[in-house]
């Protein structure tokens, strides 16, 4: 086999296989942020974190926040560094650390857009994420090659406007 990847699945969904016994995966929806010869890089973003809030979490990094956050929705973007913050964001694209993915959206793990978001001051539609999937080098293309994953185009609405227990099955149904 090749050492180059077939296809980039950057700015591509990459959906669970009904029936994946991996806990971590089982029912999930990636959103693929960067893929290339040394490996790949996404967030699933239909996990909700069962118990920490944007309040406590802000807290833990010592960022005032206003109280709109006390309700936000923190995700759990995957099993590999599980204790760094990210955020999936639409415009503006103007962050210390961002990587834009497509037109309309980018990923960001700098401090300033976590501060913006929690004086209201960030991105009008984001989302925040503990963790993120990860593959080393071919990793990724030879779990495609074995047909572990659906693929499909990210889509925004499902990122941003659906609700979680929803994101996969609408995400299915765009293949």
């Amino acid at each position: 086999m090749s050492d180059d990847i077939i296809e980039s699945m950057k700015g591509r969904f990459l959906l669970a296989i009904p029936g994946l016994p991996d806990p971590n995966f089982a029912q999930t929806v990636t959103c693929m942020c960067e893929h290339n010869e040394s490996g790949a890089l996404g967030f699933i973003v239909n996990k909700e974190h069962p118990l920490l809030t944007g309040r406590e979490l802000f807290d833990d990094l010592k960022i005032e926040c206003h109280k709109s956050v006390d309700t936000l929705q923190i995700y759990l973007g995957g099993p590999v560094q599980p204790s760094g913050v990210f955020v999936l964001h639409g415009p503006p694209f103007e962050w210390n650390e961002t990587l834009k993915i497509a037109p309309w959206l980018a990923l960001s793990n700098s401090r300033d857009i976590l501060e913006a978001i929690a004086s209201q001051n960030g991105p009008a539609s984001f989302m925040i994420l503990l963790g993120c999937a990860g593959w080393g080098p071919m990793q990724l293309d030879n779990e495609l090659s074995d047909a572990a994953w659906l693929t499909c185009p990210i889509s925004e609405e499902i990122i941003f406007s659906t609700p979680t227990e929803l994101k996969y099955d609408k995400a299915i149904m765009m293949i």
